[in-house]
């Protein structure tokens, strides 16, 4: 059943370009030029949103993907399709296309620099200071010769 489906939406979603399947967590993951923007979970289509998008989503009834986390229920920025959606390649391109967007601006998106840890910058002084240590014994050994 789930090669049908992976078929099925293949074809819904070819008047946009090559879409590829790869097996991931249980499911499968769409992506159109190694862009993930799309999950297939149980059955079900989750596309890709972003907070230009999910308001879209949310109108047309679309629920986000939920599962089970250690602690609590985990949402991720996927959610499902209107119905329609399903039925027909004109259909399905709006959202689907809103998808693509999303990926694409999470992909370009200027990743924050990390903050560097207090225990790598005492390293890093540690290291920098050895360092200086070892340079005037070398000139010092320069200077005898």
């Amino acid at each position: 059943m789930a090669d049908d489906f992976i078929a099925h939406l293949q074809d819904l979603l070819a008047p946009l370009g090559r879409v590829q399947s790869k097996r991931m967590f249980g499911g499968h993951g769409l992506y159109f030029d190694e862009l993930i923007f799309g999950l297939v979970i149980e059955g079900v289509l989750y596309l890709k949103v972003d907070d230009e998008t999910k308001a879209a989503f949310a109108e047309a009834g679309c629920e986000p993907f939920v599962y089970l986390g250690q602690k609590k229920p985990i949402t991720v920025n996927y959610w499902t399709v209107p119905e329609e959606a399903m039925d027909t390649p004109q259909e399905m391109r709006p959202w689907a296309q809103r998808a693509m967007g999303a990926a694409l601006r999470k992909a370009n998106a200027v990743k924050p620099k990390r903050v560097v840890g207090k225990k790598l910058a005492v390293k890093k002084v540690f290291a920098e200071k050895a360092v200086a240590k070892k340079k005037p014994a070398k000139k010092a050994v320069q200077a005898k010769k």
